[in-house]
């Protein structure tokens, strides 16, 4: 599953921006771990993306090493501000070269955010050989001068929940992350023995506009 700034929360985000001319992106990033809404998925992963964005329509893609294979993700959506809150619409698929690692989860992202707040919610099917399940996800965060707390969980099919702290800036153009994740045993116990997983992850990352 995806990580940093995508689906619903990258459209709440491209509203917000007023951004009117059309734009292409690429980023790439390196994490010490790499977490998805409190599950841990590999140790020192390195990602890379392409998004297209135009008045407040966007659509791109975002590759991570997995350690077995690769997450590959496909996402497109719309956001706009509505009386001084920012809201948003969007698909996103997540896919694997491997199946040993993981199977395609398919989602519809919803987002608001208004002040220093912003909810998300995800309403997606996991499909898997076996069979497939539905899930719901949320998250409420609250960000100001870089600094940034999360709190999420899953519904339906899946379940656990996690909290989220960290902190972001830019230096020298580079983007540099620090995050504390708390997940409870619901979440990460078929993982971890049944204890709550903490984790501390670092990140950096480079975004470059393409002209």
């Amino acid at each position: 599953m995806k990580a940093f700034l995508h689906g619903g929360l990258l459209a709440t985000l491209l509203a917000a921006s007023g951004a009117a001319n059309a734009e292409w992106s690429t980023n790439l990033g390196y994490a010490s771990e790499y977490h998805y809404r409190g599950i841990f998925q590999d140790e020192s992963s390195a990602s890379g993306g392409v998004d297209y964005e135009s008045n407040g329509f966007y659509v791109g893609t975002w590759v991570a090493d997995v350690g077995v294979g690769l997450e590959y993700d496909a996402y497109f959506g719309y956001g706009a501000e509505v009386g001084g809150v920012n809201l948003s619409i969007g698909y996103t698929g997540y896919f694997y070269t491997d199946d040993d690692f993981d199977n395609t989860y398919q989602e519809i992202n919803l987002g608001a955010g208004f002040s220093i707040f912003s909810l998300d919610v995800a309403v997606g099917e996991y499909d898997d050989p076996a069979g497939t399940a539905d899930y719901t996800y949320y998250s409420l965060t609250a960000e100001k001068n870089g600094f940034y707390g999360k709190v999420g969980g899953f519904a339906q099919d899946f379940e656990g929940e996690y909290v989220e702290a960290g902190y972001g800036t830019t230096l020298g153009g580079i983007d540099l992350g620090v995050a504390v994740i708390l997940a409870n045993k619901d979440l990460v116990g078929f993982q971890n023995d049944g204890k709550a997983n903490e984790s501390i992850v670092f990140s950096i990352g480079k975004a470059f506009d393409i002209e």
